[in-house]
């Protein structure tokens, strides 16, 4: 059964990114909707997946999710070690295959680093803060969304809607990461400062999540 779960996340992070970062790369978020575009993109990923894998594994796709449904006991530290590993190999496997179609497909990358992620505009302690804010508003969402019960059925749609309008947000910012597995893959293949800048979309996505994780748990009702 876990190798069914750790499988469903390097799909589901694969189609993430691949999608996601794929908007980014061949249409650009300086054109006309192509901010909107890039956004939407992500959120339906997600929307996507999450119907698609969500059975499985419960679509985590994201390091920063997994560390929160750790903190919530949601799942097992050997769970969250697996999902981890798995969801940065599904990352790197679609930033690859990205980097060989920038190289291929004669329309070039108009991101300039295969939809990584930057604090070219914000610096360090900036891109920090957006990070963590935005990582925040997001897991603390899917905390609250799984653990109703009643709204599983549109559990994948709010989610996917919710990483859209933080990308909204964000696309301007840092590019938007509130993942770090996101982040990774396509900084791999990047190289300069998007491999330089990694950590600050590694570790501002963990601790956004973690405060997630403790606002989401003191703010549960406890059923009597």
């Amino acid at each position: 059964m876990e190798i069914k779960k750790y499988f469903a996340e390097v799909l589901g992070t694969f189609v993430l990114v691949f999608m996601g970062c794929g908007s980014a790369i061949f249409l650009g978020t300086d054109a006309a909707g192509g901010h909107l575009a890039v956004a939407l993109a992500f959120g339906l990923s997600i929307v996507a997946m999450a119907y698609a894998i969500g059975g499985v594994s419960g679509c985590h796709i994201n390091p920063a999710v997994s560390l929160s449904m750790l903190m919530t006991d949601k799942i097992s530290v050997k769970d969250f070690i697996g999902y981890v590993i798995s969801q940065i190999i599904g990352a790197i496997a679609a930033a690859g295959l990205l980097y060989a179609l920038v190289s291929m497909v004669d329309v070039g990358d108009f991101t300039g680093g295969l939809g990584s992620n930057g604090i070219a505009n914000t610096g360090i302690a900036g891109g920090l803060i957006i990070e963590v804010v935005l990582t925040f508003i997001f897991v603390f969402v899917i905390l609250k969304v799984v653990s109703d019960s009643s709204k599983s059925n549109i559990a994948g749609m709010v989610i996917g809607l919710t990483l859209t309008f933080v990308h909204i947000v964000g696309i301007p910012l840092t590019g938007t990461s509130v993942n770090p597995a996101r982040s990774i893959g396509p900084a791999i293949f990047a190289q300069g400062d998007a491999l330089a800048d990694l950590w600050v979309f590694i570790v501002g996505p963990l601790v956004g999540a973690a405060l997630a994780a403790i606002v989401f748990s003191c703010l549960k009702v406890k059923k009597s």
